[in-house]
């Protein structure tokens, strides 16, 4: 065991963060799978605990191995793995199954354990690096729209498009990140704009043609709309889950109901997952919730501090890249389980219950890792301007 240790390198405070948050997860998993067993009739308590288990130990494999890899080889790894992404993503639009009730079709199936692989995930961590790849590689040129639009946005157009008909929340979130990302990277202000206009334009094509022709994307316009209505209709699916999650909120008071006594998580059908919060809440209180709240802060700040110690431009924005969607998804599942967003289906990064999820994040924090754990006896960035500048200046 000390051996091992030994063999753990990177910044000691995001693996600290990164374990209580596993650790941490196993109770309300665990107390909230008892909903899995009754409406699938599908193994014990014990099995999805063993299960998540399962999950994280391979998750934390992922972290060791990944951070072990010299981080300037996810550069080139990006332009390697876009063709197969691409490829993924279209087999999963095509060949892809519905997993817990979903109407669109996110998931591939793995062979043999039967566990369903989420492609649009790993699409959206390679195409941060790719992202990330594309503005460091640029930061001293002058950066013209012609140019950009091919080398940068056009990939990303495509990747977009092909998760947007399944997953419009996960579209949407990645779309941001990579603005946030292009603007702490210098990519010039008045071509966000544009692409922005562009952006609003094309989804609104892509909504008449879904309206038009219903059999291509069948209910993915209308489960939109569901989730619109939702905010003023409790009574629609969305509403309902809605209501039952801040009935738990709301009787969880400051120490909440007790480890395992959740009532609502019989009754929302995503409570290992999507709705993880509320039962976290509801059984732990305003205790439990500030402590999972903090976590994510500390991980937010240790995020900043190694993209501010990073040694070039790329160890940035590679950071930041893979770092802030973690904490980004992880407030937008708070805000919907307290009634402050629109039902997206993002999970909680590490807590919630699934593989996909938890691979991922573990494989951007593994990225993360392997930048903390550069030995360099002096910074390499003396003359260049740190991207984080850009955002501190902005902000004022």
């Amino acid at each position: 065991m000390k051996e091992f240790l030994k063999n753990i390198e990177g910044d000691r405070a995001i693996w600290a963060i990164v374990t209580v948050m596993a650790l941490l997860s196993f109770l309300p998993v665990y107390s909230a799978s008892t909903n899995l067993v009754y409406v699938s009739n599908n193994g014990t308590p014990i099995f999805h605990l063993f299960k998540h288990f399962i999950l994280l130990f391979l998750g934390f494999l992922i972290i060791y191995g990944v951070h072990k890899i010299p981080f300037r080889y996810f550069s080139g790894g990006s332009i390697i793995m876009f063709p197969f992404v691409i490829i993924l993503l279209i087999f999963t639009l095509s060949q892809g199954t519905t997993i817990g009730g979903s109407n669109a079709s996110r998931w591939l199936e793995i062979p043999i354990i039967g566990i369903g692989f989420q492609t649009s995930t790993l699409a959206g961590l390679v195409l941060m690096i790719y992202v990330a790849r594309y503005l460091a590689k640029n930061k001293e040129n002058d950066i013209t729209f012609s140019q950009s639009f091919w080398q940068l946005w056009l990939p990303i157009a495509i990747t977009l498009l092909l998760i947007l008909p399944a997953n419009f929340s996960t579209t949407a979130i990645l779309f941001l990140m990579i603005l946030l990302l292009c603007f702490i990277g210098g990519y010039p202000k008045r071509y966000i704009g544009v692409i922005v206009g562009i952006a609003v334009v094309m989804l609104f094509l892509f909504i008449l043609i879904a309206k038009a022709f219903p059999d291509a994307m069948p209910n993915r316009v209308d489960t939109w709309g569901n989730r619109i209505e939702s905010l003023t209709d409790k009574n629609a699916v969305e509403g309902y889950q809605i209501e039952k999650a801040k009935i738990a909120i709301a009787t969880g008071g400051l120490y909440g109901r007790g480890p395992g006594k959740s009532v609502q998580k019989n009754f929302l059908p995503q409570s290992t997952s999507d709705f993880i919060f509320a039962i976290i809440v509801e059984e732990y209180g305003l205790i439990g919730a500030s402590m999972v709240i903090l976590l994510y802060f500390l991980l937010l700040l240790r995020i900043l501090i190694a993209a501010k110690k990073a040694t070039s431009i790329f160890a940035t924005l590679l950071i930041i890249g893979v770092g802030i969607p973690i904490v980004f998804q992880a407030i937008i599942n708070m805000l919907v389980a307290v009634d402050f967003g629109l039902v997206t289906g993002q999970t909680l990064p590490l807590i919630s219950s699934g593989g996909t999820s938890i691979w991922m994040t573990c494989m951007a924090l593994g990225i993360i890792l392997s930048v903390t754990s550069e030995k360099i006896a002096a910074p390499t960035k003396t003359d260049e301007e740190n991207p984080l500048d850009i955002l501190h200046e902005a902000i004022g």
